[in-house]
């Protein structure tokens, strides 16, 4: 949840903030921060390169969270976590990473420790998961392996 705090106060948007409008913002601090507008200043030039890949991460972060993209994505999503079993999760920080057997790979926010605790305790980890977290807390698709045609 840190992650997604920082990221909506460094675009300057609330929770409620559309797609088009967090579009909107990063392309205006792109143009701001942009690395080729400080070619004469060595330090301004590094300066914009940070701010800039904050602004990419940022904006990348919110987009793959916001409801909008959820909807877009509630088929297949809802398709991995019914039909591909957890092979491996990893948690750190009040975010749990799952991988799944089709090599798709989820980040979940906010999750307590004590969840994370019975998700490992538990007998049926994707049982849990499926009850307890999927639909819970907020998740972002973070990867998906290759598809071979």
């Amino acid at each position: 949840m840190k992650r997604i705090i920082e990221s909506r106060k460094l675009l300057g948007v609330d929770k409620d903030a559309e797609l088009k409008d967090l579009k909107s913002i990063y392309r205006n601090a792109m143009k701001e921060w942009h690395p080729d507008k400080f070619q004469n200043d060595e330090q301004a030039k590094l300066e914009a390169e940070e701010k800039s890949k904050a602004f990419i991460e940022a904006y990348h972060l919110l987009v793959s969270i916001a409801p909008e993209t959820h909807t877009q994505q509630l088929e297949k999503y809802t398709e991995v976590i019914t039909s591909s079993k957890m092979i491996d999760f990893k948690y750190q920080s009040q975010t749990l990473q799952v991988n799944f057997a089709d090599g798709s790979s989820y980040e979940y926010f906010g999750l307590p420790k004590n969840i994370y605790q019975k998700l490992v305790n538990s007998d049926t980890p994707d049982r849990f998961a499926r009850r307890h977290i999927y639909h819970t807390y907020i998740y972002r698709k973070v990867s998906k392996a290759t598809e071979l045609a």
